[in-house]
């Protein structure tokens, strides 16, 4: 077979994944690291199984960063952002500036211009999204103080590569060679006065925003109800793509573009499916960058010229590190948290390799600078686990680590309720509402659109998706739940879901619905203890023990749910008599939010605590507990 063609160098890549990453994790060295050596080994400078086509992969790979800043976007509705601002407006302006000034005072001290220490300031300045969050996720660190500082610096300076691609045909020195192979990369826009050009870029901004209220979510709406999952995923990456190609061609980067239609849709009821969706395509499109990374790194450049990149590689790393410490102390870090924050961003990011090759395009630095800077960049970048690992294995356990305070606002990216509801038809649909007028948040599920679309109009924060897969679940939230409810229509599904809840998220309480004694029969034989075979006074008896679950009393729970029936029941008989779809809605909607009402007001009730001498079982606990 040709070692050029394509199922060739797939083949090559997959295996290169398969041994180093595991290998490394078994190691304790993190996947990220498992990447970049897998890269190193069969690049062109050790086993030269892959050549000069690395650098063309880096930039196809680099759309996994595009698809996880759009799955980050996904974790973040526009009121956390914003709760974030000071981080990322302080923060990261203080980095990026900082840096780059130290960075280009000590290019201007090894020779070159005013413009080249700016153009290499500025691109040294960055550091890498792609690196360092997946390194901080592995470790568990992405809900700290550090790993929320880090987020805010990268998200700033994903923002900032805006301004230093207008920047570098300003600081132009020497004539313009052209891109590499004789082609020049232009965005659309390119030739058009820089006043149309600003209005186009905000325009396309702002149409971002607008398509992803008006037009995607419809879409979305429309194709999910075609019940073809496969259909749905290429529409998922459809978006991303689209997203990437408009930002690419007005000269903008496609992360952003990405990251800012994930904000717009963090309220979507299709966010769990998109995120499941595209999860594993980001997961391979990074592994395939991390590689590229690794095997770019120019050995015999590294031979030629040992001390000056050793020297530009070590200055970097400390300069950047003493200046993230620096900025971590004013923002008021702990020492510990300062530590991971400093040691996270100390390297340069991908964004660096995209600069770079536009500064030699431009004129603004000469080719032997700019392959100096690239190797430099990606030794930086493959150092990053080891300067990490180095910080977690030999400073941390010296000063502890602490996870950010559960008042802190950007703790809202990971929030999570602690009931999920599977399936919201009829049954599903009393549960929760049940559950909603007692003040216990859940986590909703269903996979039909049209339900969705109803529900949501009412007030429900349902998620559109196929609830038996293990990826949706893990998106929802199901490691921090409590209690998971299987309301689903398919008794096959309910079987399915049962098995994947058992093996991956054994911690679960399991309530789940039975169509009928038989259907009741193979749940029990699967090892359920709570089942419920379907009417409205059971899907209310399956609301009165998840209420119990949470430590409701027994008799509160039981009475709660006779005053919600006897108000069901009224409500029914009034509802029955409209017939018109907007009226439905807005009268099932009040009903909804009056018993809501009458069930809180019934917390605050002087004679409830009556109600805990009927509850002889949770009596006995507690005198168990208090005899312990």
């Amino acid at each position: 077979m040709d070692p050029s063609s394509f199922l060739f160098q797939a083949f090559v890549y997959l295996c290169a994944m398969v041994v180093f990453v595991p290998l490394a994790r078994r190691l304790g060295l993190g996947s990220v690291l498992g990447y970049l050596l897998a890269g190193i080994v069969i690049g062109p400078y050790v086993l030269g199984v892959v050549g000069e086509e690395g650098q063309d992969l880096m930039h196809f790979a680099e759309f996994g960063v595009v698809m996880m800043l759009f799955l980050i976007g996904l974790e973040l509705e526009p009121g956390v952002l914003w709760g974030m601002r000071r981080a990322i407006i302080g923060l990261g302006t203080g980095q990026v500036l900082v840096s780059a000034a130290v960075i280009g005072a000590l290019a201007l001290v090894a020779g070159f211009n005013w413009q080249q220490a700016l153009a290499a300031g500025l691109i040294l300045s960055l550091s890498s999204t792609a690196i360092v969050m997946q390194s901080l996720q592995e470790k568990g660190w992405l809900k700290s103080e550090a790993g929320q500082s880090a987020f805010a610096v990268l998200l700033f300076q994903d923002i900032a590569v805006i301004p230093m691609l207008a920047l570098f045909p300003l600081l132009a020195t020497t004539p313009r060679p052209g891109a590499a192979g004789g082609e020049e990369h232009l965005s659309w826009i390119a030739g058009l006065p820089p006043l149309w050009q600003t209005v186009i870029v905000l325009a396309s901004i702002v149409g971002i925003i607008a398509a992803g209220r008006l037009v995607i979510t419809p879409a979305m709406r429309l194709v999910a109800r075609t019940g073809m999952r496969e259909v749905f995923t290429a529409f998922a990456l459809f978006i991303v793509v689209g997203i990437a190609v408009l930002m690419t061609g007005v000269g903008l980067s496609p992360a952003l573009g990405a990251f800012l239609a994930g904000v717009v849709l963090a309220n979507s009821e299709y966010r769990h499916e998109l995120e499941s969706d595209i999860e594993p395509f980001k997961g391979i499109l990074l592994g395939l960058f991390f590689i590229a990374v690794g095997a770019s790194v120019n050995f015999p450049l590294i031979a030629e010229q040992p001390g000056t990149v050793v020297t530009w590689v070590v200055v970097l790393i400390a300069v950047k590190s003493v200046v993230l410490l620096g900025l971590g102390r004013v923002f008021r870090l702990g020492t510990d948290q300062n530590l991971i924050f400093s040691s996270a961003l100390a390297q340069v990011g991908e964004f660096a390799f995209v600069l770079a090759s536009l500064a030699l395009q431009e004129g603004v630095l000469p080719p032997a600078t700019v392959q100096l800077l690239i190797a430099v960049v990606a030794i930086t970048m493959a150092l990053t686990p080891l300067v990490m690992l180095f910080n977690e294995r030999f400073l941390l356990p010296r000063v502890g680590t602490r996870e950010a305070p559960p008042t802190r606002v950007v703790d809202a990216i990971s929030a999570r309720n602690p009931v999920i509801i599977a399936g919201f038809g009829h049954f599903g649909n009393t549960v929760g509402r049940f559950l909603r007028a007692n003040n216990v948040p859940a986590t909703y599920l269903d996979i039909d659109s049209d339900t969705v679309d109803v529900l949501r109009k009412m007030g429900f924060k349902v998620f559109y998706g196929d609830a038996s897969r293990y990826d949706l679940l893990e998106a929802a939230g199901a490691r921090e739940a409590r209690i998971i409810v299987i309301a689903i229509d398919s008794k096959e599904k309910r079987l399915e879901m049962i098995e994947t809840v058992k093996k991956h998220f054994p911690h679960l309480n399991i309530l789940v619905r039975a169509a009928n004694r038989y259907d009741a029969y193979d749940q029990m034989n699967a090892g359920m203890l709570h089942v419920y075979r379907e009417t409205v006074d059971t899907a209310i008896r399956m609301g009165v023990d998840t209420l119990k679950l949470l430590g409701v009393r027994a008799y509160t729970a039981h009475r709660k749910a006779l005053t919600f029936l006897r108000h069901d029941e009224r409500n029914l008989k009034q509802l029955a008599a409209i017939r018109n779809d907007e009226e439905y809605i807005t009268e099932a909607r009040k009903f909804i939010e009056e018993i809501e009402l009458i069930l809180q007001a019934d917390r605050h009730d002087p004679t409830r605590d009556r109600d805990e001498g009927w509850d002889a079982d949770g009596l006995r606990k507690e005198a168990r507990e208090e005899s312990l």
